[in-house]
């Protein structure tokens, strides 16, 4: 994902977590705020309770790749994105419909032509 989709610094993190509204379900939450943008900004959070560092960075490789599958379906927002206890041992499958799931939810996901997956 190129750098204009990042939420890169930690006063942008504060600012999503601290105006932004949140929802989440079992295994993802997600923060959100409008901004003046034309197109989405992401950032990922992954703690280090889910594994070392090369299970955090098969993590956040699935999210970037969900959001890219997605991307012509965001909103125009940033959003921080926080994986929960049990991503670790979910399938692609199963990250995409969750996240998929959660940002529904966070109404960051406009309708129209879906590209559910098949099983």
């Amino acid at each position: 994902m190129r750098k204009t989709y990042r939420v890169k610094r930690e006063r942008d993190f504060k600012e999503i977590f601290n105006k932004g509204k949140n929802v989440a379900n079992r295994k993802f939450v997600v923060y959100h705020l409008p901004q003046g943008r034309d197109h989405f900004r992401v950032g990922l959070s992954v703690s280090k309770k889910l594994g070392n560092a090369v299970t955090r960075n098969q993590i956040k490789r699935r999210l970037r790749h969900v959001l890219q599958e997605l991307k012509p379906f965001l909103q125009s927002e940033d959003f921080v994105i926080i994986a929960r206890k049990g991503v670790e041992e979910l399938s692609y499958q199963e990250v995409y419909q969750n996240l998929l799931h959660v940002l529904k939810l966070a109404n960051l996901f406009q309708e129209g032509e879906t590209l559910e997956k098949e099983s």
